[in-house]
């Protein structure tokens, strides 16, 4: 994944023209960091496979709307602890050995997904894919911010979120080409084996890509000092970063002396029992998902369904939807180390909560037929501009920027035990939301999509008084 040397034989000419030194650590750093974004694209790929086999896995296993709610989210409470645990274990061990790991979690749950004969076999392995999933979303922003130059920091921190949205797009193609190829999820597919279980077992080609290009990265910097390899990371700094690598060693020490393993309770501060800038990383986490983002991205097909869309045109406009979360996702890549990370967010606050208000009013208005809102004709072109609104929304501000934040707002001391904390809560809060909207959805739409509203209504207040805009500042500043 490294450009190969430009020296000749002897190490002492070189063979050809060198690109300009700053061109060169830009291409490097942006590889590297695409590289270990790859984690993003199994966490969006995983965790929105389930989004095309929802309806049939009720079907198959004569699920209730709690228990349906259940197998979708339970992969959220193994990503919680997933997220918990990568931070000590990538200190420990090393990020790239956590990435390969990670690679292989998702491979033997993507196998025993496909396999499950029973709800509660597919929830395990839901469970075990989970624990991956929240490895990832630790492990790829602290990666990337620590091997990042400052001036790129915000720019390379949202390829996660781009890879997320990518994984997304990818798994609800995937989801839409194995139905029509069935006929439908629930029918038999190849080998006798329904469309749905492919669809699971899809992932672990890219759970495979992702294992052995992890393999061809370097260690970041930070990791290399605080274990005492200072001859490799001043290599890994001169490569990809430039500037004076002994300087930033020197930073790096600086910030990391005296820090000896770093747990929770090293966390403690004076507001409700820990430091404020954990909480904000907390509760920027759970904003994130409190809008009922994923509520689009795990149901989508299953909610265009009992609003009158067949299960075709239901999987073709949640394709829709994650394409234009693709294209928004780069737009706020665009804008968030000019624009800054603050106003990014309050923009998406502002916009969420207006679409999210229409899709609350749009559904609690509807005409009810056979017990169910009806969105035909004018609502219904409505309700998809409105979603897509809300989507563009998200993706250009709270999607990127918050896991941009969560890489670089904690100090070196602290990062990775309080980044695994914020995720660990961002997944909780994500079970939350993804376990209870098919019971809220089941009483009114309006009623779910009220309270998301209120979630952003909430946000806009937090970002108001509590976020601190970090674009541009080194790590060893904060």
């Amino acid at each position: 994944m490294v450009p190969p040397s430009t020296t000749g034989p002897g190490g002492d000419a070189p063979a050809t023209t060198p690109e300009p030194e700053d061109d060169l650590h830009v291409s490097r750093v942006v590889l590297t960091s695409g590289v270990a974004a790859l984690g993003g694209f199994l966490f969006g790929f995983d965790s929105s496979v389930i989004n095309g086999a929802t309806s049939a896995i009720r079907e198959e296993f004569d699920l209730n709307s709690f228990v349906q709610g259940f197998v979708v989210a339970i992969a959220l409470l193994g990503a919680a602890v997933g997220a918990w645990y990568a931070g000590r274990i990538a200190d420990r061990y090393g990020r790239i050995r956590v990435m390969v790991i990670t690679a292989g979690i998702f491979i033997l749950s993507s196998v025993g997904s496909m396999l499950a004969f029973s709800w509660i076999e597919l929830a395990v392995w839901r469970l075990i894919g989970g624990a991956a999933i929240g490895s990832a979303s630790v492990i790829a922003p602290a990666y990337i911010a620590e091997i990042a130059p400052a001036h790129l920091r915000g720019r390379l921190g949202s390829l996660q979120q781009l890879a997320i949205v990518v994984g997304i797009f990818v798994a609800l193609l995937s989801d839409y080409f194995l139905a029509e190829a069935a006929g439908g999820a629930g029918n038999d597919l190849w080998l006798g084996l329904e469309a749905w279980r492919w669809m699971f077992l899809a992932a672990a080609v890219p759970a495979l890509v992702y294992g052995v290009l992890a393999l061809q990265i370097p260690e970041s910097p930070r990791y290399l000092v605080a274990h005492h390899r200072e001859k490799e990371a001043r290599s890994v700094l001169r490569r990809f970063v430039g500037g004076d690598p002994d300087s930033r060693i020197r930073d790096i020490v600086r910030t990391l002396k005296g820090e000896g393993q770093v747990r929770v309770r090293d966390l403690r501060g004076p507001a409700f029992g820990l430091l404020p800038i954990v909480w904000v990383g907390i509760l920027l986490s759970v904003f994130q998902q409190a809008v009922g983002i994923n509520v689009i991205f795990y149901y989508s097909s299953e909610l265009w369904q009992s609003v009158g869309f067949s299960e075709s045109d239901s999987m073709i406009t949640s394709v829709i939807t994650s394409i234009v979360n693709i294209v928004s996702t780069l737009v706020a890549i665009a804008l968030v180390d000019k624009v800054g990370r603050k106003p990014l967010l309050l923009f998406g606050s502002i916009g969420m909560f207006v679409t999210l208000g229409a899709l609350a009013i749009l559904f609690g208005t509807a005409p009810v037929v056979d017990g169910e809102p009806s969105l035909d004709g004018f609502r219904g072109v409505l309700a998809l501009v409105a979603a897509n609104g809300f989507v563009v929304s998200f993706a250009t501000s709270w999607g990127p920027a918050v896991w941009v934040l969560l890489g670089e707002m904690f100090n070196n001391r602290i990062r990775a035990t309080a980044l695994a904390v914020a995720a660990a809560a961002q997944w909780i809060a994500n079970f939350a939301i993804t376990t209870t909207f098919p019971s809220l959805s089941s009483v009114s739409l309006s009623l779910a999509y009220g309270l998301y509203t209120a979630f952003a209504f909430l946000s806009i207040i937090f970002v108001w008084k509590a976020v601190t805009e970090t674009k541009g500042r080194e790590l060893e500043d904060m």
